[in-house]
């Protein structure tokens, strides 16, 4: 007897068991399955557009069907009972339907149950100003950026809003009213819902990304007026971070959004994963820039900016720290292998000094 196709709920409930972050849905190929970054193949039978159409059937929004249809493409959020909630994105490709699903990771714990340094929950407790949360797709990135709106609505008695595209996680009321609004649903933008929200006797505003210089703008001016701003970008670091916010703007006002910032910068969280020794997952290597007085001073200066990094790794004192030695820290707990530090590492030449020097650098 020919094997068949699980149903929907069945793909994802394989998903979630075998801890796997993401599920590809695309036809002639059977159901793959992200692990720890890897993609695998299952031995399931190859799709057919058919059964791409059936699986988005019982998913689609209306709203994304129509994003389909003038579009050839859609974003939206799922919720399944006892599996938890999932990103999806689907596209036409030759002609046929490929969805791709993503597990919205939980924010049970806190951030130490998350592998999250301790500063985090500083940058959290700070009013008003920017804290931006960066990294690489699939670092975990809105993973941290929810532990940091589920730590306020668990600690402050206030009102937050959320910009998203789509919501994501779903926050109930806790110590703080939380409003979640999806662009294109609930708002025309993210620049539009921020813009909005400043008006809402609001006090924590997320937003899902920063897209375009309206929304950074409208960030910024938000983080000026009192609000503590939570926001995610796809930039690597802390420098890159500020260099991608000042380049959005056209020369003439960089110097100005430079002042701005160094004000208003509370911190940059950047991170990415590697895997585990232990197979079990993959841990979280950290870097944290907080916005201390010397940086602040540097911020305002673009030849300065670049030598912040030197503060990121004498700023032990005020909870800082950068990638390498968050890997390093990683790895001299035994918790990755060397040359997975190693790859990961900013500088492969300085990390195998550093790791020398410690004497955890096998022989």
């Amino acid at each position: 007897m020919n094997e068949v196709l699980p149903s929907f709920d069945g793909l994802l409930e394989k998903l979630t068991t075998i801890g796997g972050s993401d599920l590809h849905l695309k036809v002639g190929s059977p159901p793959a399955f992200r692990i720890d970054g890897i993609v695998h193949r299952s031995d399931l039978p190859s799709i057919t557009p058919a059964d791409t159409e059936r699986y988005l059937d019982e998913i689609v929004t209306e709203r994304a069907r129509t994003a389909l249809e003038s579009t050839g493409e859609a974003d939206f959020a799922i919720g399944r009972s006892g599996l938890g909630r999932f990103r999806v994105s689907v596209f036409r490709q030759r002609g046929s339907l490929t969805l791709v699903l993503r597990t919205v990771g939980t924010v049970n714990g806190g951030f130490e149950a998350l592998g999250l340094p301790a500063a985090i929950e500083r940058l959290a407790d700070e009013r008003p100003g920017l804290l931006l949360i960066t990294g690489p797709s699939g670092s975990g990135r809105t993973t941290t950026a929810a532990s940091v709106i589920e730590y306020v609505n668990a600690t402050r008695k206030g009102s937050i809003i959320t910009i998203e595209d789509p919501i994501e996680n779903l926050f109930p009321d806790n110590q703080s009213l939380v409003s979640q609004r999806e662009v294109g649903l609930d708002t025309a933008s993210f620049a539009t819902g921020l813009q909005t929200a400043m008006r809402n006797d609001t006090d924590v505003i997320f937003v899902g990304e920063l897209p375009d210089r309206d929304t950074v703008a409208a960030a910024l001016r938000a983080s000026e007026t009192g609000h503590l701003v939570v926001a995610i970008l796809p930039t690597f670091d802390g420098i890159e971070t500020i260099n991608r916010i000042v380049e959005s703007f056209e020369p003439y006002q960089r110097q100005q959004v430079r002042q701005i910032l160094s004000t208003t910068l509370k911190g940059v969280v950047s991170q990415q994963l590697i895997p585990r020794t232990d197979g079990n997952g993959r841990a979280a290597a950290v870097e944290v820039l907080v916005n201390t007085e010397r940086v602040a001073e540097k911020l305002k200066d673009e030849e300065s900016t670049p030598s912040i990094v030197v503060d990121v790794a004498e700023g032990e004192f005020f909870g800082m720290r950068t990638y390498d030695q968050a890997i390093l820290a990683l790895y001299t707990a035994g918790d990755v292998s060397f040359e997975d530090a190693l790859s990961h590492a900013t500088s492969t030449t300085d990390f195998k000094v550093a790791a020398q020097t410690r004497g955890a650098m096998s022989a």
